[in-house]
């Protein structure tokens, strides 16, 4: 630890003179704006690739622990496995016990009201942590922090939070944690207008059989009750000899499953004004690299063009299951969701899918009980879902989120009946799911291995190439690795099977 770093650990928590504690505030407290997090500029983009901490920051976390708690999608996951990175670099070591740890984050999600209480709920109990260890650092970060009305709840509510940042300041933790140490007060770091795209930060990844790789940034589509695009900022897509080279480099490290993450992850390459180049271009060109497989979410049916169909259907490592969100199957209701599509081009999508990839597994997201959403308009959500066949549905009741125009909609739709929705159509959800299910049994399938099932110890767990869970006994030595397995039982959303044998990069089998 260096005299600068042995310094500031002595003045955690200290007071400031008042006339310096003015200037260093303004510094440090950098609040959203709603208004702001509109607004979608012509600004350029500007590209990183040279990410380093600074060397007066090297060491802060010598003798320290760090604990993430997560909360959300897979991005929110992917941009905790950055953190970690960052803080390791520091010097930190993680752990599991929040009572170990020095400094706690909770890396949260706004796409829901559940969720947000659920971080609120948390918050109040890491008070007995911190009155316990008035040393601990607690911070909140993710996309609650980029909603100013958490941030004022936090600042009235929660006043032994030490540190607020959101999603587009990320790499700016080493600093975020130095002026945390040094303030008696909280630091608030949340930018509205989303920042560069900075590569090469660290990451410490997940597992080691699959993994996550941003291929863009932030969402354009505002869609009336969604608040990532006020979260997450203007659509960014990263340069594909960035994503191509992370992707070699996870391939040669042994992965075996890719998932390429944005939030509107088919719009990739519509931001570029140098080069046409989109998603289709990218999975072709990923297509040629030696991993098993490679996914992509989530996907939007106004951004899901041809090319990428025809790309999709030459298979290989891209395997035959798409995530497509259709959200209501009524076309009024998409038309004040500003879905920009119609239930007749959304059918028309999956007519051009089926046909290019046949046997393909769609799977989608739907929210009932939308602001005077009627029971016809729900029954054609019913009828859409029926007429595609999905395999799997997320199923959600409307949750309003402050801030989006659906938010000030009249609802005249009850509790009870949103409940009496979600019900009827989880009934439908389950009746196709155990359908696709059941139509397995006696096949054998690819699956990847990832350890253990969640309830016995010596049944093995993994996923198929269509995202189907498989339980099945055989060695843990084949964690892993793809194997085939024979089907004996469906379950309501898993399958038993038995082992066949290993899948070798050669095509031939280990018993």
């Amino acid at each position: 630890m260096n005299e600068e770093q042995r310094l500031a650990s002595q003045q955690i928590k200290q007071p400031k003179e008042e006339k310096d504690y003015s200037k260093y505030f303004e510094k440090v407290f950098t609040a959203p704006s709603l208004k702001d997090a509109k607004k979608r500029g012509k600004e350029e983009v500007k590209y990183h690739k040279d990410f380093d901490i600074e060397e007066k920051y090297l060491g802060m976390g010598q003798d320290r622990k760090f604990y993430i708690r997560t909360y959300g999608c897979q991005m929110n996951e992917h941009d905790t496995e950055v953190m970690a990175g960052i803080f390791m670099q520091l010097g930190y070591t993680p752990t599991e016990m929040i009572e170990e740890a020095d400094v706690v984050l909770l890396n949260t999600c706004a796409i829901r009201e559940n969720a947000e209480n659920k971080v609120f709920g948390e918050l109040g109990f890491l008070l007995k942590y911190k009155r316990k260890n008035p040393e601990m650092l607690i911070g909140v970060c993710g996309c609650m922090s980029q909603e100013e009305s958490v941030v004022n709840k936090i600042l009235k509510q929660y006043q032994h939070v030490d540190m607020v940042f959101g999603t587009h300041n990320i790499h700016r933790l080493p600093n975020i944690l130095h002026d945390a140490y040094m303030s008696k007060e909280m630091v608030v770091e949340v930018w509205s207008k989303e920042g560069d795209v900075i590569e090469n930060l660290p990451k410490k990844r997940i597992g080691s059989i699959k993994a996550w790789v941003n291929i863009m940034y932030g969402c354009d589509k505002f869609c009336t009750y969604c608040i990532v695009p006020y979260t997450r900022g203007k659509e960014r897509s990263r340069r594909p000899e960035e994503i191509i080279q992370e992707v070699r480099e996870l391939a040669a490290q042994g992965y075996k499953e890719i998932m390429l993450l944005g939030q509107n992850v088919n719009a990739y390459g519509k931001d570029f004004d140098d080069i046409e180049y989109r998603l289709g271009d990218l999975m072709d060109e990923l297509r040629k690299i030696d991993i098993p497989r490679i996914r992509f979410t989530t996907s939007h049916p106004r951004d899901f063009d041809d090319h990428l169909i025809k790309v999709l259907a030459k298979g290989g490592n891209l395997v035959d299951h798409i995530h497509l969100p259709v959200q209501s199957g009524s076309n009024e209701i998409l038309k004040i969701m500003a879905r920009k599509y119609t239930r007749e081009h959304f059918l028309q999508l999956v007519d051009k899918i089926k046909a290019a990839i046949p046997g393909v597994t769609l799977t989608t997201d739907i929210i009932v009980g939308y602001p005077n959403e009627t029971e016809e308009q729900f029954q054609e959500t019913l009828d859409l879902y029926r007429q595609v066949g999905f395999d799997m549905a997320f199923t959600y009741i409307y949750s309003p989120r402050e801030g989006t125009p659906a938010a000030k909609m009249v609802d005249n739709v009850t509790e009870e009946e949103k409940k009496d929705r979600l019900h009827r159509l989880n009934a439908v959800v389950s009746e196709y799911s155990a359908k696709a299910l059941k139509g397995l049994e006696g096949q054998t399938v690819e699956v990847l291995v990832e350890g253990s099932s969640k309830r016995r110890d010596d049944v093995l767990a993994g996923y198929t190439r269509k995202n189907r869970l498989v339980n099945f006994k055989a060695d843990p030595k084949f964690i892993g690795k793809l194997v085939n397995v024979k089907i004996l039982e469906a379950k309501s959303y898993s399958l038993m099977g038995e082992f066949v044998e290993e899948v070798t990069k050669e095509g031939e089998f280990v018993k």
